[in-house]
């Protein structure tokens, strides 16, 4: 009997010295992040160094500030090939084998066909194209990183009837891709032309390997527009100046926040000139926030990129946005999953970001961060340069910077 009373006793301070002990490796446990990014099909080199930012920012975040409560993230990369069948499976895979905390999802496309797969694991999710299609109701567990290409296609009309000089209405062609990609602007800017003083003239759209776009150039030419607004990657930006030359066409090009990458600048010198201003919802060098101070540590510690690259930053963004909801998560309720950390994004208020991104606010009702924008022109040496203050569009006046 004294036996028993004797490993009764052992068995109760053995105990005692574990729990602690399993609480705390749980505790310690990684936080899983998936990310299904295109890193080798069409477009590749935007999903690449999309891949880099998020990475280089996690490893920022694991090796300078300890993880988050001590946990340390782990980011699971796929190559999606730009494929949607192979999204899904990799989302899939997150979801069931890897049982991760949180998702990052890269085309409109994929963000589309996954959804279902991640609203049903209940799985917060960033995608990285910010069509707007993908906060079609139900918007359960989908975010975007910033404003939406619909808040592009207002920025862009709203910007062009403030530059516009003449009495005549400006016009206004659309140069897409005939995906849901390049699609994406062309409802927004329909239904927010409609009530503006401008006329959208044609849409020419075109398949992602297309190599000349002379002929669709021609036909905006014709039809007498003076400002093409696109939605397409870098290198169909290059084939279409290219072939503006070939037609001797000089339009004002403007583009979404996709418009460049380090590629870009690689392949458009003598191309580029001073033809293309794009929306860009982000902190840049001249801004000379703490954000940027940020980005140039990251440059000189990982070197993945040598300058400021607008790909790289979004990877940047979408993995502050995600440690930001851990942290936030951890302060409601010291546990980092997948529910806490989605309830975590629906509390973010004005969130802000020092200047890398505009105030961001999620409710359960909209997911779709924020809606400020501003024009910034481009230049061949890899620059860009601010036009306009930032301003939400239909709403408040731009002002332009000279």
């Amino acid at each position: 009997m004294k036996r028993i009373l004797k490993w009764m006793v052992v068995l109760s301070v053995v105990s005692v010295v574990v729990l602690p002990v399993q609480a705390t490796r749980a505790e310690a446990a990684t936080i899983k992040v998936g990310a299904a990014i295109n890193l080798t099909g069409p477009a590749s080199t935007w999903g690449q160094y999309h891949a880099k930012g998020q990475q280089d920012y996690f490893r920022y975040v694991n090796e300078v500030k300890g993880g988050v409560a001590g946990r340390r993230i782990e980011m699971i990369l796929v190559d999606t090939g730009y494929k949607v069948t192979d999204a899904v499976a990799a989302v899939r895979k997150f979801a069931v084998l890897d049982k991760v905390d949180m998702i990052a999802t890269w085309s409109a496309g994929e963000g589309l066909a996954a959804k279902p797969i991640i609203q049903g694991y209940k799985i917060p999710t960033i995608n990285y194209s910010t069509s707007w299609e993908i906060l079609e109701p139900p918007i359960g567990y989908m975010y975007l990183p910033f404003g939406s290409y619909r808040m592009d296609c207002y920025a862009v009309i709203d910007y062009i009837l403030t530059i516009h000089k003449g009495k005549e209405r400006p016009k206004i062609g659309l140069l897409t891709y005939n995906n849901a990609y390049g699609r994406s602007i062309h409802k927004p800017t329909r239904e927010y032309a409609a009530g503006k003083q401008v006329d959208i003239v044609a849409i020419e759209e075109f398949p992602s390997k297309t190599v000349d776009l002379s002929t669709e150039l021609l036909r905006l030419k014709q039809k007498g527009a003076e400002y093409i607004f696109m939605q397409m990657l870098p290198s169909a930006i290059i084939t279409a100046f290219k072939g503006a030359d070939r037609i001797n066409y000089n339009p004002q090009f403007l583009g979404t926040w996709t418009s460049t990458d380090p590629d870009f600048f690689k392949m458009g010198k003598g191309l580029i000139r001073d033809r293309l201003k794009m929306q860009f919802p982000g902190g840049l060098p001249s801004d000379r926030t703490a954000a940027m101070k940020l980005m140039e540590d990251l440059t000189k510690r990982y070197q993945s990129v040598d300058r400021f690259d607008a790909a790289y930053w979004e990877g940047v963004v979408v993995g502050v946005i995600m440690e930001r909801a851990f942290i936030r998560a951890h302060e409601a309720s010291k546990q980092i999953n997948r529910e806490t950390i989605n309830k975590a994004m629906e509390s973010f208020r004005n969130e802000k970001f020092d200047g890398l991104v505009p105030d961001i606010t999620y409710t359960k009702t909209d997911h779709g961060a924020s809606f400020k924008a501003r024009i910034v022109q481009v230049r061949e040496d890899g620059t860009y340069v601010p036009l306009t203050n930032f301003y939400t569009p239909g709403k408040e006046k731009i002002k332009l910077i000279k």
